[in-house]
C-alpha cells in the first residue's frame, strides 16, 4: 500500500522503545514493531491483518468502538484516554495497564492512526505504593511535619498534626517550627539540627513543648531525621504527644514521698518474706530433685528386666515413675493455682450438691495415702446436709486438711472427720493426732510457702493452705485451727449454706 516508505517505517518503528501499532480506519493492524509484539506476547507479524479489539479486554470493546470512531472523525494528535484507565490484552489473557498516544496519518489519500503504546505496570504500581504510603502519612494518629531543610517553612503536615495544633494545612505552610515552639528561638532550634544537618547524626529525639493555635501547649516528644522531597533536603519530624506519659510521671512523683513511707512500714515484712523466698527456694529445690531423682533411678532399672517373668518389676517402677510424675503435676498445679488467685482470674461456679457426695470422693482417694494402721472415722448423720457453693473448690479444701493430718501423723493413728450444719453456716472440722505446728510457728501457717520449722523433713510446698484460704474467704469462707505440738490439730473450715 505504501511499499516505497516501508523499510523507513521499520527502522524508525524499531528505534523505539514503546510499543508501534499502525492501523486503518476499520481498525485493521497494518503493522507493528518488535516492541509491541513483545508487549502483547505475539510472535513478529502474528498482529498484522487483525482487529485492533484482539488488544483490548472483551470489557471494554463497546466503549472503544465509540471512541475511535469519534477519533476518526476528528483526528488530532493526542493522548488516549485522558483522566481514564486503559488496559491492554496480552496474548496469554492477562490484561495490564497502558497509555496510548494516537497520532492521524494520511498516506497516499488513505486514513490511518499511528498509536504509541507502553506498558505502565511498573508505573501504577509505584503510584499505588506512593498512595499507599500517602495514607499512611496522612492518616497516621501521630503529628508528621515535614519542613524544608533551608526556610524551616512547612511544606506538608498530616491530618493527625493539624487536628492536635489547630492549624489547617495552608495556615501552617507560611509556619515554621519556631512558630509552635516557644521555648525555642532561631539560634537554638539551628543548634539543635546541626548535627543532622552536619550529618553527624542520623536521628534526633528529644522533647520539648508545642503550642496549639488556641495558646495551649502540651508537651512532645519528636524523631527528627532529613529525608529528600523532589530535589530539596527536608527534616521530617514524627511528634508523640507525652501527654499522659507527663501526667502519670508527676503523679508518681507526687507519691513517692508517701510511699516511701509505707515502704518503711513494709520494711519488717520484705525481711520476713525474704527468708521465706530462701526457704521456698531450698524446698523447691528438693521436692523437685527428689522425685526425679526417682524417677531416673526408675527408668535406669527399667533397661534391666527384660524378661517377661521379671514383669512385676518393671511393673513397680513404671508405679513409681507414675506417682513421682503425678506428684509433680500437683506441685505445679500449685503454683498455677497462685499465679491465678493472684491475677484475679478464678471464676467460681456454684451448685447445690449433697455434702456426703464431696466427703466419699475426699475420702476414697485419702485411703489410698493411708499410712499402716491409720484409720479415717468417717462423720455421722450428714446425709441431709446440702451446700449451694463451688463442689471442686470445697473438695479441693477438704483435701487438702485431710491429706495432711495423713501426712503429718504417724502410723497406727486416728483422724477424725465432723461436720455440723446450721441456718446459715456449715463447719467442716478435720482433728489428728500428728505432731503439731509450733507455736512460734502457727501465725505463718497460712503464709504462702512457709512450712513449720517440725515438718521440714517431709514433703510438701507450703502453697496448699494458703491456696485452700484464699479460695474459702473468695467464697466468704474461713479456715482455722488449734493445735499443741506432740498431740496434733484440729482445722476447721466454716463457709456460708448459700453462695452469694
Amino acid at each position: 500500500m505504501f511499499k516505497q516508505n516501508q523499510d523507513i517505517f521499520n527502522t524508525l518503528a524499531e528505534a523505539l522503545a514503546e510499543g508501534v501499532i499502525l492501523v486503518d480506519k476499520s481498525q485493521t493492524i497494518i503493522a507493528t514493531n518488535s516492541s509491541t509484539d513483545n508487549i502483547f506476547g505475539y510472535e513478529n507479524g502474528e498482529l498484522e491483518g487483525q482487529t485492533l479489539e484482539i488488544l483490548i479486554p472483551k470489557d471494554y470493546h463497546g466503549t472503544h468502538e465509540g471512541h475511535f470512531k469519534g477519533y476518526v472523525k476528528n483526528t488530532t494528535k493526542r493522548q488516549m484516554a485522558v483522566g481514564r484507565d486503559l488496559y491492554g490484552l496480552k496474548k496469554s489473557g492477562e490484561t495490564f495497564p497502558v497509555e496510548v498516544g494516537l497520532n492521524p496519518l494520511t498516506i497516499y489519500g488513505n486514513t490511518y492512526v499511528l498509536a504509541l503504546v507502553k506498558d505502565i505496570t511498573e508505573r501504577k504500581k509505584a503510584e499505588q505504593e506512593l498512595s499507599h504510603w500517602a495514607n499512611i502519612f496522612n492518616e497516621s494518629l501521630n503529628e508528621i511535619y515535614i519542613f524544608d531543610c533551608e526556610t524551616y517553612n512547612f511544606v506538608n503536615v498530616n491530618q493527625g498534626a493539624q487536628k492536635n495544633i489547630g492549624y489547617d494545612l495552608t495556615e501552617l505552610k507560611s509556619l515554621t517550627p519556631l512558630d509552635i515552639k516557644p521555648h525555642y528561638n532561631k539560634e537554638q532550634f539551628v543548634e539543635k539540627v546541626k548535627p543532622l544537618v552536619e550529618g553527624l547524626e542520623e536521628k534526633l529525639i528529644f522533647e520539648t513543648v508545642h503550642q496549639r493555635k488556641d495558646g495551649t501547649t502540651y508537651p512532645v516528644e519528636i524523631h527528627l531525621q532529613l529525608s529528600i522531597l523532589g530535589n530539596k533536603k527536608v527534616f521530617v519530624a514524627v511528634i508523640l504527644d507525652i501527654t499522659e506519659r507527663k501526667n502519670y510521671t508527676e503523679k508518681l512523683e507526687s507519691t513517692v514521698e508517701k510511699r516511701t513511707i509505707e515502704l518503711k512500714k513494709a520494711l519488717a515484712k520484705e525481711q520476713e518474706l525474704n527468708e521465706l523466698k530462701t526457704k521456698f527456694l531450698s524446698l523447691v529445690s528438693h521436692e523437685f530433685k527428689t522425685p526425679l531423682s526417682g524417677i531416673l533411678t526408675s527408668t535406669m532399672l527399667l533397661e534391666k528386666y527384660k524378661l517377661t517373668e521379671q514383669q512385676d518389676k518393671r511393673d513397680k517402677h513404671i508405679k513409681t515413675i507414675s506417682d513421682k510424675v503425678h506428684y509433680l503435676n500437683n506441685i505445679l498445679n500449685d503454683f498455677l493455682s497462685v499465679e491465678r488467685l493472684e491475677e484475679g482470674r478464678i471464676k467460681y461456679s456454684p451448685s447445690s450438691f449433697k455434702i456426703s457426695k464431696v466427703v466419699n470422693e475426699v475420702i476414697y482417694n485419702a485411703n489410698m495415702l493411708l499410712k499402716d494402721g491409720q484409720q479415717i472415722n468417717y462423720p455421722e448423720d450428714i446425709d441431709g446436709f446440702m451446700l449451694y457453693q463451688d463442689e471442686k473448690i470445697i473438695e479441693l479444701a477438704l483435701s487438702n486438711i485431710v491429706h495432711n493430718a495423713i501426712k503429718y501423723s504417724s502410723e497406727n493413728t486416728i483422724i477424725d472427720i465432723d461436720i455440723t450444719q446450721d441456718e446459715t453456716k456449715t463447719f467442716f472440722k478435720v482433728k489428728d493426732n500428728g505432731i503439731g505446728i509450733p507455736l512460734k510457728d502457727q501465725k505463718n501457717i497460712f503464709n504462702r510457702y512457709f512450712r513449720a520449722e517440725n515438718a521440714l523433713l517431709t514433703q510438701g510446698t507450703g502453697i496448699g493452705l494458703n491456696i485452700v484460704k484464699d479460695h474459702l474467704e473468695n467464697l466468704k469462707g474461713n479456715v482455722y485451727f488449734e493445735s499443741k505440738p506432740g498431740e496434733g490439730t484440729l482445722f476447721t473450715i466454716e463457709l456460708p449454706n448459700k453462695a452469694e
